[in-house]
Protein backbone atom coordinates (compact mmCIF):
# COMPACT_ATOMS: atom_id res chain seq x y z
CA UNK A 1 0.00 0.00 0.00
CA UNK A 2 1.40 3.52 -1.00
CA UNK A 3 1.99 6.67 1.55
CA UNK A 4 -0.91 8.05 -0.26
CA UNK A 5 -3.50 4.91 0.03
CA UNK A 6 -2.65 4.32 3.64
CA UNK A 7 -3.71 7.98 4.47
CA UNK A 8 -6.69 7.77 2.44
CA UNK A 9 -7.76 4.68 3.85
CA UNK A 10 -7.08 5.68 7.19
CA UNK A 11 -9.32 8.80 6.32
CA UNK A 12 -12.04 6.71 5.55
CA UNK A 13 -11.89 4.15 7.85
CA UNK A 14 -11.93 6.93 11.02
CA UNK A 15 -14.72 8.14 9.24
CA UNK A 16 -16.43 4.97 8.51
CA UNK A 17 -16.52 4.34 11.75
CA UNK A 18 -17.74 7.07 13.74
CA UNK A 19 -20.60 7.57 10.97
CA UNK A 20 -21.88 3.98 12.03
CA UNK A 21 -21.54 4.23 15.82
CA UNK A 22 -24.15 7.34 15.34
CA UNK A 23 -26.64 5.57 12.73
CA UNK A 24 -26.21 2.51 15.22
CA UNK A 25 -27.42 4.83 18.24
CA UNK A 26 -30.13 6.32 16.35
CA UNK A 27 -31.53 3.27 16.28
CA UNK A 28 -33.95 2.83 18.92
CA UNK A 29 -34.18 6.16 19.77
CA UNK A 30 -37.58 7.07 21.39
CA UNK A 31 -36.81 11.00 20.72
CA UNK A 32 -36.09 12.79 17.69
CA UNK A 33 -32.68 12.72 17.12
CA UNK A 34 -30.19 14.97 17.45
CA UNK A 35 -27.44 16.07 14.40
CA UNK A 36 -23.33 15.15 14.96
CA UNK A 37 -23.09 18.90 15.65
CA UNK A 38 -26.07 19.42 18.05
CA UNK A 39 -24.31 16.79 20.00
CA UNK A 40 -20.93 17.53 19.99
CA UNK A 41 -22.28 20.80 21.35
CA UNK A 42 -24.34 19.46 24.14
CA UNK A 43 -21.10 17.50 25.37
CA UNK A 44 -19.04 20.38 25.02
CA UNK A 45 -21.20 22.33 27.48
CA UNK A 46 -21.93 19.54 29.82
CA UNK A 47 -18.31 18.98 30.44
CA UNK A 48 -17.64 22.99 30.46
CA UNK A 49 -20.44 24.56 31.77
CA UNK A 50 -20.59 28.44 31.39
CA UNK A 51 -18.78 28.41 28.68
CA UNK A 52 -19.38 31.08 26.23
CA UNK A 53 -20.84 30.80 22.86
CA UNK A 54 -17.25 32.14 20.71
CA UNK A 55 -15.48 29.76 23.25
CA UNK A 56 -17.31 26.92 22.13
CA UNK A 57 -17.37 27.55 18.17
CA UNK A 58 -13.60 27.78 18.61
CA UNK A 59 -13.58 24.78 19.92
CA UNK A 60 -15.96 23.09 17.78
CA UNK A 61 -14.20 25.06 14.97
CA UNK A 62 -17.61 26.25 13.85
CA UNK A 63 -18.39 30.10 12.54
CA UNK A 64 -20.15 31.91 15.82
CA UNK A 65 -23.14 32.23 13.91
CA UNK A 66 -23.51 28.14 13.01
CA UNK A 67 -23.15 27.82 17.12
CA UNK A 68 -25.62 30.45 17.62
CA UNK A 69 -28.16 28.31 15.25
CA UNK A 70 -27.46 25.29 16.86
CA UNK A 71 -27.76 26.76 21.05
CA UNK A 72 -31.33 28.47 20.04
CA UNK A 73 -32.23 25.04 18.23
CA UNK A 74 -30.90 22.77 21.86
CA UNK A 75 -32.87 25.53 23.96
CA UNK A 76 -35.97 25.25 21.95
CA UNK A 77 -35.79 21.44 22.52
CA UNK A 78 -35.05 21.79 26.29
CA UNK A 79 -31.09 20.80 26.51
CA UNK A 80 -29.42 24.05 26.39
CA UNK A 81 -30.13 26.97 29.11
CA UNK A 82 -28.41 30.59 28.56
CA UNK A 83 -27.88 33.13 31.48
CA UNK A 84 -26.03 36.40 31.28
CA UNK A 85 -22.74 36.49 31.52
CA UNK A 86 -22.24 38.58 34.86
CA UNK A 87 -18.50 39.78 33.67
CA UNK A 88 -19.41 40.73 30.58
CA UNK A 89 -23.83 41.50 29.65
CA UNK A 90 -23.34 41.12 26.19
CA UNK A 91 -22.19 37.19 26.29
CA UNK A 92 -24.10 34.54 27.74
CA UNK A 93 -22.86 31.17 29.46
CA UNK A 94 -24.17 28.11 27.74
CA UNK A 95 -25.30 25.58 30.73
CA UNK A 96 -26.68 21.92 30.21
CA UNK A 97 -30.50 21.16 31.28
CA UNK A 98 -31.28 18.01 33.20
CA UNK A 99 -32.33 16.40 29.85
CA UNK A 100 -29.74 17.28 28.40
CA UNK A 101 -27.68 15.80 30.89
CA UNK A 102 -29.73 12.24 31.15
CA UNK A 103 -29.66 12.32 27.15
CA UNK A 104 -25.73 12.13 26.84
CA UNK A 105 -25.35 9.64 30.10
CA UNK A 106 -27.86 7.66 28.25
CA UNK A 107 -25.79 8.14 24.93
CA UNK A 108 -22.81 7.27 26.44
CA UNK A 109 -23.99 4.04 28.10
CA UNK A 110 -25.51 2.90 24.80
CA UNK A 111 -22.09 3.85 22.94
CA UNK A 112 -20.05 2.32 25.29
CA UNK A 113 -22.00 -1.56 24.88
CA UNK A 114 -22.05 -1.08 21.87
CA UNK A 115 -18.20 -0.42 21.64
CA UNK A 116 -17.70 -2.86 24.12
CA UNK A 117 -19.86 -6.02 21.91
CA UNK A 118 -17.95 -5.07 18.42
CA UNK A 119 -13.96 -5.29 20.47
CA UNK A 120 -15.52 -8.49 22.10
CA UNK A 121 -15.93 -9.77 18.75
CA UNK A 122 -12.59 -9.26 17.41
CA UNK A 123 -9.56 -11.83 17.77
CA UNK A 124 -6.97 -11.32 20.97
CA UNK A 125 -4.56 -10.20 18.19
CA UNK A 126 -7.24 -7.46 16.68
CA UNK A 127 -7.53 -6.52 20.19
CA UNK A 128 -3.84 -5.96 20.83
CA UNK A 129 -3.15 -4.05 17.65
CA UNK A 130 -6.17 -1.94 18.50
CA UNK A 131 -4.50 -1.18 21.84
CA UNK A 132 -1.09 -0.36 19.92
CA UNK A 133 -2.32 2.28 17.79
CA UNK A 134 -4.28 3.94 20.14
CA UNK A 135 -1.30 6.44 21.12
CA UNK A 136 -0.61 7.06 17.21
CA UNK A 137 -4.40 8.08 17.04
CA UNK A 138 -4.29 10.22 19.93
CA UNK A 139 -1.60 11.92 18.92
CA UNK A 140 -3.29 11.94 15.17
CA UNK A 141 -5.99 13.86 16.96
CA UNK A 142 -3.89 16.13 19.10
CA UNK A 143 -1.74 17.39 16.20
CA UNK A 144 -5.04 17.78 13.78
CA UNK A 145 -6.20 20.18 16.64
CA UNK A 146 -3.09 22.31 17.40
CA UNK A 147 -3.02 22.98 13.53
CA UNK A 148 -6.46 24.29 13.36
CA UNK A 149 -5.66 26.41 16.40
CA UNK A 150 -2.75 27.89 15.15
CA UNK A 151 -0.72 25.84 18.09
Amino acid sequence: MSTEEFHDSLAGVLAGVQRTIRRRLRDGLTTPPLRGAQVELLRLVTARPGIRVSAAAKELYLAGNSVSTLVNQLSRAGYLRRETDPDDRRSALLLPTPAAESRLRAWETRRSALMREQVERLTDEERAALAAALPALRRLAQNLHQEVEGI
